[in-house]
C-alpha cells in the first residue's frame, strides 16, 4: 500500500511540475504582447535625408610620355641634364683631375697670343695652365668659361639615384 500511496505521491509532484512549467511559458508571451503594443504607441522619429551623392567624374591621365615616379632618373624629372649625362671612362685624365677642386686655388689669368688662358696653383706649389675645355678635380670637372676673377666649371657627380647630374662649380681669385 504504501507504494501505491507513493506512486501517487509522485503522480501529483509531476503533475504539479508540468503546471508550473506550463504557467510560467504563458507569462513570458504576455510581457512580449505589452512591449510590442506599447512600441506601435510610440510615435517614429525623424528619419535625417540620406545624404547628396556627387556624380562620378572620370578622370584621363595624360602624362604616359612623362617619365615614370617609380624608375631612377635625375632629380627633378628629364628637365635636367637627361641619362646621357656619364663621366667618359675611355677618356685619358688630365694632371689637375688628380686634385681635389678644393686644394686648387685661382692666382690669376694670362694672355698668349691672343688666347686667354687661367692660371691654377696646386698645394705642391706648382702654377699650371689651363683653357675652357681642360678638366679639373676629381669630379669629372670641365672648364666652361675664364673670366678675370674666376673659373667656371661644370662637373659631373652621381645623382644618389644611381645615376649621375652635371653640378657647376668654380675656382675664384685668391688675392
Amino acid at each position: 500500500m504504501k507504494a501505491a500511496h507513493s506512486k501517487t505521491i509522485l503522480g501529483a509532484a509531476t503533475l504539479a511540475v508540468a503546471m508550473l512549467a506550463l504557467a510560467g511559458c504563458s507569462g513570458r508571451d504576455g510581457e512580449l504582447d505589452e512591449f510590442i503594443a506599447a512600441t506601435k504607441k510610440e510615435t517614429g522619429g525623424d528619419v535625417a535625408p540620406l545624404p547628396e551623392v556627387k556624380p562620378y567624374q572620370s578622370f584621363t591621365y595624360e602624362a604616359q610620355t612623362m617619365r615614370s615616379p617609380f624608375m631612377p632618373g635625375s632629380p627633378g624629372g628629364n628637365g635636367g641634364a637627361g641619362p646621357s649625362v656619364r663621366p667618359d671612362s675611355k677618356r685619358n685624365r688630365e694632371f689637375l683631375e688628380q686634385f681635389s677642386l678644393d686644394t686648387l686655388r685661382m692666382v690669376g689669368t694670362l694672355k698668349l697670343g691672343g688666347q686667354n688662358y687661367g692660371l691654377v696653383k696646386t698645394k705642391d706649389g706648382l702654377v699650371h695652365r689651363v683653357l675652357p675645355g681642360n678638366h679639373l678635380g676629381q669630379s669629372e670637372g670641365k672648364i666652361v668659361t675664364i673670366e678675370p676673377s674666376k673659373i667656371s666649371l661644370v662637373e659631373i657627380v652621381p645623382d644618389g639615384l644611381g645615376g649621375y647630374m652635371e653640378r657647376p662649380a668654380s675656382l675664384a681669385l685668391v688675392q
